[in-house]
């Protein structure tokens, strides 16, 4: 639901931004000014640490002042970046990785070339691979991430110990495998499931599936490849066959409807009710905040079975930042910018501080970053060069939730032929694409 308001409200701004800023980079970035920097976090703890950093970024530049304004969702972003005006930010960071092509290719986050040349930046030695892909669109890098999340498994150590398992499965056929012999079922429902596997079950989503799968969504004319890549109709064959062998659709969705809030202390992982979870790096303190009963196993997804040497990869995503088009010092914005994503110290002190995944390769390899083993697990899946978040779009995440729309119909059976879905599916996507255009 985020997602569609963000991308309607989107639709609006790349109508209204054409992304020149009447002044240009002209500024002084040696002059005494104040810039102000939107971001969405609001926890005590979040808003703290981007405070800290911004105490550091001041004391290194006396001349440049932070505004921080907090609690910023993509809405009121783009009305403020729509509206222009001295009231508004001249740094600017987004929770939404899904919609850097329309931020980019509107106009809507200033094209950062120019600066990063200046710099003498080199990115691909600064910064992972798939977090550099994730923050630019056709060519045009108007983000860069600011800390990441990487995605992997969960699984509760005392519950494999009591089943027998000694190990975290690698494969696809291993993973149904051991799901079904975590399961304990209890009247028409259970008392333990070994996995929820249905969309809806907390960041059991098709394109953290996808990610586990070497596959294109699209081709290189730019049209919708789901129908034509086998790795789509894999994907969906194999969740389906996983729903169906844990008790199908309709008692999954039962029992998926006593579980407790995704952010809260009766996360089923947490409650035990999955001894089996996919989710971000946050999950591991959440779970121990919320003082659960076991021992934590942390591990990469699976892979299938003829892609076993891609194990360690997973899903990416992750905070971007950028300079509003508008900004009349643009220059000191690109001070800050480049000193909260670039800079070591403030990378990690970042990430400590709101258990995120580092973005930059001396960040996750300091000796400063608090890692444990099961931490550890989601800074290798973010190294991984394997590891991938789904294509940027002229039109955002829209072709993301029409794939997801598909993905609820085909599990639960409105939908008996996949090759037909996956058919109509595409040029459902292309379609909108082509209008967004």
């Amino acid at each position: 639901m985020a997602a569609l308001a963000a991308a309607a409200s989107l639709a609006l701004l790349a109508t209204a931004c054409t992304g020149s800023a009447r002044s240009g980079a002209n500024d002084d970035p040696n002059a005494q000014t104040t810039i102000a920097f939107w971001h969405g976090w609001s926890a005590p703890a979040e808003v703290e640490a981007i405070q800290a950093n911004i105490d550091r970024f001041e004391k290194a530049n006396p001349n440049i002042t932070v505004k921080v304004v907090g609690n910023i969702n993509d809405d009121k972003l783009n009305q403020a970046l729509r509206a222009g005006g001295s009231n508004g930010p001249d740094v600017v960071s987004s929770f939404t990785t899904s919609n850097v092509g329309k931020f980019c290719s509107s106009g809507a986050f200033l094209d950062l070339k120019p600066f990063i040349e200046k710099s003498g930046l080199d990115l691909g030695r600064l910064i992972p691979k798939p977090m550099l892909d994730y923050t630019q669109f056709e060519g045009t890098r108007c983000a860069l991430p600011l800390l990441g999340d990487a995605y992997g498994l969960y699984y509760n150590k005392d519950a494999f110990e009591k089943a027998g398992i000694t190990a975290p499965p690698k494969t696809w056929s291993e993973f149904a495998k051991v799901a079904e012999k975590l399961t304990v079922p209890r009247g028409d429902g259970y008392r333990q499931l070994g996995f929820m596997p249905n969309y809806h079950g907390y960041e059991t989503v098709v394109d953290h599936y996808m990610a586990q799968w070497n596959h294109s969504y699209f081709d290189a004319r730019g049209k919708s490849n789901i129908a034509k890549d086998p790795a789509f109709k894999k994907m969906f064959t194999y969740q389906k066959s996983l729903v169906n062998s844990l008790g199908g659709f309709a008692k999954l969705e039962r029992y998926r409807n006593t579980f407790g809030d995704e952010w809260g202390a009766k996360h089923p992982f947490q409650t035990g009710q999955v001894a089996m979870q996919l989710d971000g790096e946050w999950r591991l303190g959440m779970a121990r905040d919320a003082g659960v009963g076991f021992e934590i196993g942390t591990a990469p997804m699976p892979v299938p079975d003829d892609e076993a040497d891609q194990y360690g990869k997973g899903f990416l995503s992750g905070t971007i930042i950028g300079i509003a088009p508008q900004s009349r010092k643009q220059n000191a914005a690109w001070k800050l910018v480049k000193y909260l994503t670039t800079d070591t110290r403030a990378v990690v002190s970042f990430a400590n501080a709101i258990r995120n995944v580092p973005s930059t390769f001396a960040a996750l390899k300091s000796p400063d970053l608090k890692v444990d083993p099961g931490f550890r697990t989601f800074l290798d899946i973010a190294r991984n060069p394997a590891s991938n978040t789904p294509p940027a779009s002229v039109n955002g995440s829209t072709y993301q939730t029409t794939l997801q729309d598909f993905g609820y119909q085909y599990e639960s059976g409105r939908v008996k032929d996949l090759q037909a879905g996956l058919e109509k599916t595409a040029r459902q996507i292309d379609t909108d694409i082509a209008q967004a255009k």
